[in-house]
C-alpha cells in the first residue's frame, strides 16, 4: 500500500526519512551531512521521485524510487 507522504506528520515523516538513509549499506561511503541526504529524500517524495510503502502484514514502512514500484500499486 502507497502512503501519500503529506500526509505524515512532519515529524514522523523526517524520522522515517533518517532510519531510511542511515541504514547500513545505504551510504556507499559518502560523507554527505545527515540534513543534506533527508532533504535528498524528501524532495524525491515531493517530485513523486519516489514513494512511501506500507506492509500491513508486517506493520512496517519503506521507501522506494517510483520506477521500483510495480505498475499496478501506483494505479490503486
Amino acid at each position: 500500500m502507497l502512503i501519500p507522504h503529506h500526509l505524515l506528520e512532519a515529524d514522523t515523516l523526517t524520522r522515517l526519512i533518517e532510519d531510511f538513509v542511515t541504514r547500513d549499506g545505504t551510504d556507499n561511503g559518502d560523507e554527505t551531512p545527515l540534513a543534506t541526504r533527508v532533504e535528498r529524500v524528501r524532495r524525491a517524495l515531493e517530485k513523486g521521485q519516489a514513494v512511501i510503502l506500507f506492509d500491513p502484514d508486517s506493520q512496517q514502512c519503506q521507501l522506494a524510487l517510483r520506477r521500483d514500484v510495480p505498475k499496478e500499486w501506483l494505479e490503486d
